[in-house]
């Protein structure tokens, strides 16, 4: 019979989980408005749902991602001279 490592499964608090959550982005205002609901994790550098987001429910972040229109000269289909 072969035997296990007894330390390797009880190790951590528990929690099998392997896969990470997905984050999602929402704007800003949103957040403010579910902010009774919610608290920030710094460890996800994200916001969960208060009492049961340790475990489940979204992960929330700030969506500062920008779509600002593009300015400059559009040099995709020019001929190098």
């Amino acid at each position: 019979m072969g035997v296990e490592n007894p330390s390797s499964a009880t190790e951590g608090s528990g929690d099998m989980r392997t896969v990470r959550r997905p984050r999602r982005y929402i704007a800003a205002h949103w957040l403010l408005l579910l902010r009774p609901a919610l608290r920030y994790s710094s460890s996800r550098e994200a916001y969960i749902l208060r009492l049961i987001g340790r475990d489940r429910g979204p992960v929330l972040r700030v969506d500062r991602r920008s779509s600002r229109a593009f300015d400059g000269v559009d040099r995709r289909h020019t001929r190098a001279a």
